[in-house]
């Protein structure tokens, strides 16, 4: 049984004990692509994000995560743990510097204007490809404006050094739809170009898109054990 981790959902970044930085992204997609994997015959893990949309079905084992840096922490444990990474949460390019960030109490309103300084967060995914093991396939996602998806995701590929990438364009968050194009890398040795029959549901696109991951991994696996026999 393959294994398959999917994270969905946003990030929060805090401010104070109740203010964060955080974005619009409901985890339909991911909580719909894990129900789907689960059906499928995959065994799912899926880190969730907060204020997010939960799997159906029971079968779908949930780590919940809140900040950046605790899904930077929760793909280091779990990482190794499976075939297939599906990095479909929506993670905060920047977050409150920790000199800034007081989580022991709010801060009160004083007047004035008020200026917060920012850093930016690691990106977890390239991270996670200089982890990942050559058996595992990983998948990423990017969210563009329509005209420039194909050049965003071509740039992702390479910068993150992943297998693939889901290019989708803004209108995408929050809905109950999707318009996506999957692009390989094929400096990995994924040939794939495939685009989805115009906007459909995401619970049609979860089955779209783990009909190409099941074909992928498979692929994937085989030829690292091939290779593994070849070397004995």
């Amino acid at each position: 049984m393959a294994r398959i981790l999917i994270t969905a959902g946003p990030t929060y970044e805090p401010i104070d004990a109740v203010r964060f930085i955080g974005n619009r992204s409901s985890g339909k997609l991911g909580s719909n692509l894990a129900d789907r994997a689960v059906e499928l015959g995959w065994e799912v893990r899926l880190l969730l994000g907060p204020n997010a949309v939960v799997p159906r079905d029971g079968g779908v084992e949930v780590v919940r995560f809140s900040s950046t840096q605790d899904l930077e922490d929760a793909l280091s444990q779990h990482l190794g743990w499976c075939d297939c990474l599906v990095m479909a949460a929506a993670v905060a390019d920047y977050r409150p510097k920790s000199c800034e960030v007081d989580c022991t109490g709010k801060r009160r309103r004083t007047g004035g204007d008020v200026s917060i300084a920012l850093e930016s967060t690691p990106d977890l995914l390239a991270g996670c490809s200089g982890d990942a093991r050559d058996d595992q396939l990983l998948v990423g996602f990017a969210l563009e404006p329509r005209d420039e998806l194909e050049a965003s995701g071509l740039r992702k590929l390479v910068k993150k050094n992943i297998d693939l990438i889901v290019a989708n364009p803004l209108e995408t968050m929050d809905s109950d739809s999707i318009e996506a194009r999957l692009i390989g890398n094929t400096d990995r040795g994924i040939d794939c170009d495939e685009l989805t029959d115009g906007p459909i549901s995401k619970e049609a696109f979860a089955s779209w898109l783990l009909g190409h991951l099941d074909t992928l991994v498979a692929d994937r696996m085989n030829t690292a054990n091939t290779e593994s026999n070849t070397h004995v």
